[in-house]
């Protein structure tokens, strides 16, 4: 029987500094944008093409997020796709996709030495067990 996965595994860097608030309960939340590049070539030349994706994280990790993510950090994000729906003020129907993070790992030189370098209290999706064919 097929399962089900939504799993996001990203590196890339962050567009600008981390928006951290809280809310009323006190549990952190943080958005940001991740900028990921592919290089591909058009007949003799190469090209770069740029895709933004929105970043949602919560809890403990949000809070470390907003504390030493900054604008250009390279950073592994790994979380799920979410969309959500809404109306703005003018009546019209909008969508907005993003990865909610439940993993992060600060990669590269740009991260202070005391930053931790993995933390999540975000739940994970539960593993099953596999299916036998006995």
């Amino acid at each position: 029987m097929a399962k089900d996965l939504n799993k996001v595994m990203l590196i890339g860097r962050t567009g600008k500094d981390v928006e951290l608030r809280f809310t009323q309960s006190g549990t952190a939340v943080a958005n940001f944008s991740v900028a990921t590049n592919e290089k591909y070539k058009d007949g003799e030349e190469w090209k770069e093409k740029t895709e933004w994706h929105n970043i949602v994280v919560w809890g403990k990790l949000a809070e470390i997020a907003g504390e030493y993510l900054k604008k250009g950090s390279r950073v592994y994000f790994e979380g799920r796709l979410q969309t959500r729906k809404w109306d703005d003020k003018d009546g019209n129907t909008r969508y907005s996709t993003e990865i909610v993070c439940w993993d992060m790992i600060m990669l590269g030189g740009d991260a202070p030495q005391d930053a931790p370098s993995k933390q999540s209290d975000a739940p994970k999706p539960q593993a099953e067990e596999p299916e036998l064919p006995f």
